[in-house]
């Protein structure tokens, strides 16, 4: 299929300007697909680490006797104050995740490590477009993997919808094809005088504006509540949570949403990244506190759930002067979820010898990203090897899902 790329006109339209403003949320609805034969009703979370991720910092390959000296003071450590939480005799995860240590020892999460997409430069704006669009070199194109793999779908009876969550709508999600029935709608920041005004005033002007930020509205209300919306000031720990919390309250619904994509700022810890603790280790706390919000706020629904957690790059291996670490390639990703087959780390372990590094400088990767994302695809969604590699993933044959990551 032919994808269009996004011109100059249509990046400074009046429309885009609007949903790409200072915003929470943001809403797509889709066809559901059809319930699975097997009488499942699946549901698949994607999180986006916007900023690119220390993995060697996150599951630590204490095992491997180069690690403690390119991570020098920030490297985890299986004893000491703020030990790593083993997941197995080489790696350890760090210690701000514990219920990611749950889901693990409940054979309910995995780590996949040395993984990275087929992008090899460190700009975030090309490995974020990289990774979100699901082709193989940057290229602005208007939509984004996930989003193409709804249209693969089978169409149920029932119409749900997708939901997508962050400063804007993540391009993973987004898509122009008119038989998906996408329509980005972002949340301000403002009271709902605020809103209702900009409702009225595209009423006229812009009508299916008008109807998605009303429909957006209305949903806001649903998923979070007055108690539970971001505050002024609000850090960005407990955001994460709040954000989780509410997609959670949608897709457990009967009718609610059966797929989501989550976007995250904030993981560029070029200096003072921190160890067991400090920069990282908040954040990963936060990561960790969502991922718990998505587990008790599905409920009986997080039995048929995968959530796949993934950046744009990794960061150096060595850290820099300034205590952190600089843009990278190989790092993780992980899934969890009732659904996962976990307990396990996956990985082709390249080792952190020099002469290993990418480069002299980066944890090699091994597995490219985009063979996690259809092997989710294939086996919890049902999706084709050839709709994989023709739609979802452009030129991608050769490329094999990883078989066996949900249970």
């Amino acid at each position: 299929m032919t994808m269009d790329r996004i011109t100059p006109s249509l990046l400074t339209s009046r429309r885009h300007l609007l949903l790409a403003g200072a915003s929470f949320a943001a809403w797509a609805y889709v066809p559901k697909f059809a319930r699975a034969a097997d009488q499942r009703d699946p549901r698949l979370i994607v999180v986006i680490l916007r900023g690119a991720l220390d993995g060697l910092a996150t599951v630590a390959p204490i095992g491997d006797p180069d690690y403690a000296g390119l991570h020098g003071a920030i490297a985890l450590t299986a004893d000491g104050p703020h030990p790593a939480l083993p997941l197995d005799s080489f790696f350890a995860l760090h210690p701000s995740m514990p219920e990611f240590a749950r889901m693990y020892r409940d054979k309910q999460a995995a780590v996949i490590h040395a993984v990275a997409t087929s992008y090899r430069e460190r700009s975030h704006f090309d490995g974020q477009d990289v990774l979100e669009s699901g082709f193989a070199g940057p290229g602005r194109v208007q939509s984004g993997w996930l989003n193409r793999a709804l249209e693969a779908l089978p169409r149920g009876p029932r119409v749900a919808g997708a939901l997508a969550v962050g400063p804007t709508a993540p391009l993973v999600l987004r898509g122009a094809a008119p038989t998906v029935g996408w329509a980005p709608v972002t949340l301000p920041q403002a009271d709902d005088d605020t809103a209702m005004r900009l409702v009225d005033l595209y009423a006229h002007r812009d009508p299916a504006l008008a109807a998605a930020l009303s429909q957006g509205l209305k949903l806001e209300k649903v998923a979070f509540g007055d108690d539970m919306k971001p505050k002024p000031g609000g850090n960005q720990i407990t955001a994460m949570r709040q954000v989780a919390r509410g997609a959670a309250k949608l897709m457990a619904a009967d009718d609610g949403p059966r797929i989501a994509a989550l976007a995250f700022d904030g993981w560029d810890t070029h200096a003072n990244e921190g160890g067991a603790a400090g920069r990282l280790a908040q954040l990963l706390s936060g990561l960790d506190g969502s991922l718990a919000e998505f587990e008790s706020g599905l409920g009986p629904r997080w039995r048929d759930t995968v959530v796949v957690v993934a950046t744009e790059f990794g960061r150096t291996a060595k850290i820099n002067g300034t205590q952190g670490t600089d843009h990278g390639t190989g790092t993780i990703a992980l899934l969890a979820g009732g659904a996962v087959k976990g307990g396990r780390v996956i990985a082709d372990w390249p080792t952190l010898k020099m002469a290993s590094l990418y480069q002299g400088r980066d944890l090699a990767p091994t597995t490219d990203l985009r063979a996690v994302f259809k092997g989710v695809l294939a086996d919890h969604l049902g999706l084709s090897e050839r709709a994989l590699a023709d739609n979802v993933f452009p030129e991608s044959t050769a490329l094999k899902p990883i078989k066996g990551l949900v249970a």
